[in-house]
């Protein structure tokens, strides 16, 4: 059997590997030409196609490949998807392989999945933590920054693990013993064609659900709602106010009872409540954890960077990385956690509307817009605060300093993806907080 990998990012890259190490054939093949690619097709042994003419290439020759294993990058309007479908080539993702292989183990081991716009990281991250904290050997693969694949032959005994879009778009058998799906707006309409296509891909993660498995939905969306209820799947739900899980009287409580008070709690705003009521549920309706190792996770749990973190306080503000917000409905949970924000927000747009960021008027002292998306910002802004535009972060931050005052907080929460100045969303909320920390050694004597 011969593979086709396209796109050698980190899943890619991992995914050809674990396939050589198996003794398939692997043909590798990326849109741009590097050092690094042809050094790394010598290292496993695989034919390289790459540059402008690479999915030329390999259409050409489609007929030769069992599959396609695309990476999570590749959308699928891209010229080798369309080749492979249209030949009858089967694409399949880096999870349905990895989960494919676990099948074929003989000891495949359990699984809770997560899926959603937004939450699904920190979800994942917290459903790892409880299972370890209920004496498991878990690992939190998919999405995170570990593809599944590299994991697989690690002595864990279950797995946690993060679906995005892209990669449930290209699963057939993929399941989970418990999967919950957080919450669905509009993203990624740069990678899939439509709405529908990004629905569609999420819904996958209870597309083979059986008798017994669970289905962990928000209870407040009727359409999430309705796409586990026609699953086989068991649906137990999820809301601050209402659900199977809840906030009640000061707890977050589940069907067993009371699991921990929202005090204990590292931080307790309301998307941090409701993803751990959320990976509360996966790790309980599984049977693999324990309310005390869920407690106990909780309890000791530290948000990953770049998600609402607090920085630095300058002459009274208090300055805020929230970079892992990539579209506006991610940076909402930050835009409704505080009162008076000035706001740093663009990148390279995702095809989104944007105006849903100005949706938080009462809570805006002003925006600074940044990067390509830079003119949509202030227009979505447009007679609800003062706009100023900025050619770089450390301009933006200086802005930003400038338009706040006491008590005020500076947000960085784009909205947009990272990729028109920076290579993703890390290195942005890093340039972000040296520039707010370069005006906190200003201040020292």
């Amino acid at each position: 059997m011969t593979t086709l990998v396209y796109g050698l990012a980190v899943a890619g890259r991992s995914t050809a590997k674990f396939l050589a190490a198996r003794g398939e054939r692997v043909v590798v093949a990326d849109d741009r030409p590097s050092v690094g690619n042809v050094e790394f097709a010598a290292s496993i042994g695989a034919e390289l196609l790459e540059g402008p003419d690479a999915a030329m290439a390999c259409a050409r020759r489609m007929g030769e490949f069992a599959r396609l294993a695309p990476s999570p990058g590749v959308p699928e309007a891209h010229p080798v998807i369309v080749s492979a479908l249209r030949a009858g080539i089967e694409v399949v993702s880096e999870i349905e392989l990895a989960y494919r292989h676990e099948q074929a183990s003989g000891r495949a081991r359990p699984i809770v999945a997560v899926t959603g716009t937004d939450g699904k990281t920190t979800t994942t991250l917290m459903a790892a933590a409880m299972l370890a904290a209920s004496g498991r050997k878990a690992a939190a693969v998919g999405n995170t920054e570990t593809p599944w694949v590299e994991v697989l032959d690690e002595p864990h005994d279950c797995f946690a693990v993060e679906c995005s879009s892209f990669r449930l778009h290209y699963t057939r058998d993929f399941r989970a013993q418990a999967a919950a799906w957080l919450n669905l707006a509009p993203d990624h309409l740069d990678w899939h064609r439509d709405l529908e296509s990004y629905r569609n891909a999420k819904a996958r993660i209870w597309a083979a659900a059986r008798v017994g498995d669970v289905a962990v939905a928000p209870i407040r969306d009727e359409s999430i709602q309705q796409s586990a209820h026609s699953t086989a799947a068991r649906v137990v739900t999820f809301g601050l106010e209402a659900g199977d899980y809840r906030v009640e009287s000061g707890a977050l409580v589940g069907p067993h009872g009371r699991i921990i008070d929202v005090g204990q709690l590292s931080r307790a705003l309301p998307h941090d409540m409701t993803n751990a009521l959320t990976a509360s549920a996966l790790v309980l309706e599984s049977g693999l954890g324990t309310i005390e190792g869920v407690a106990n996770a909780l309890a000791r749990y530290h948000h990953a960077p770049h998600r609402i973190q607090f920085v630095a306080e300058v002459d009274g503000v208090s300055y805020y990385n929230d970079s892992k917000a990539t579209s506006p409905h991610a940076a909402q949970a930050a835009l409704t956690s505080f009162d008076r924000i000035v706001l740093i927000a663009g990148g390279k747009n995702k095809g989104l509307d944007l105006s849903s960021l100005a949706s938080q008027p009462q809570r805006m002292r002003a925006v600074v817009a940044i990067g390509h998306s830079s003119a949509l910002i202030e227009a979505a802004f447009s007679g609800v605060c003062r706009t100023e535009r900025a050619e770089s972060m450390e301009a933006a931050v200086k802005t930003a300093r400038q338009l706040a005052e006491t008590g005020d907080v500076v947000l960085l929460s784009p909205g947009c993806t990272s990729y028109d100045w920076y290579s993703n969303y890390g290195e942005r909320g890093d340039d972000f907080a040296r520039c707010v920390r370069a005006m906190t050694k200003e201040q020292q004597p």
